[in-house]
């Protein structure tokens, strides 16, 4: 797994769940917190984004971007978006490119049976484009208020 931390965050083009194309570079000069997670609506994947969803308005204070993605597609986001009432895009990364960019499609294994997934991780990355902060092995339900209180530390 390539390490990124102060290292440029790699750029990418994405749909959203609009179907709207979304780039990385479109949020330069901002923070933007860039998480991964497995699939949508299944209990983990839920709880992180409701979680992220409560603490929005503290996140918007501190000029944070929140951008979910999974390789689920533009509709299952979509479903999943409005399902949770969730306030920042989902971002639908169907070809597996930007999961493999940040190093978190990886051999994961359930009851014994190996599979290939994404890892539930997350990356800081400042106005810059630089990233600050790998979070690895995310809490779901921490989540939200561990980057709030990181971004606050570093004066970001």
């Amino acid at each position: 797994m390539a390490d990124l931390l102060r290292k440029k965050a790699p750029d990418f083009k994405l749909l959203d769940d609009e179907g709207k194309e979304r780039t990385l570079a479109e949020f330069k000069g901002q923070t933007v917190l860039l998480y991964f997670y497995p699939k949508d609506m299944t209990p983990g994947c839920t709880t992180e984004a409701q979680c992220l969803r409560d603490t929005m308005n503290d996140l918007k204070l501190a000029k944070v971007q929140v951008l979910g993605v999974s390789v689920d597609d533009v509709q299952s986001h979509k479903k999943f978006k409005e399902k949770e009432h969730l306030n920042f895009s989902l971002l639908a990364d169907t070809e597996k490119d930007v999961v493999q960019k940040y190093g978190v499609w990886q051999e994961k294994s359930m009851f014994g049976k190996k599979y290939m997934g994404i890892l539930r991780e997350s990356f800081l990355i400042d106005g810059k484009g630089i990233v600050v902060k790998h979070y690895e092995k995310v809490n779901p339900k921490d989540h939200a208020k561990e980057v709030l209180n990181d971004v606050k530390e570093m004066g970001l």
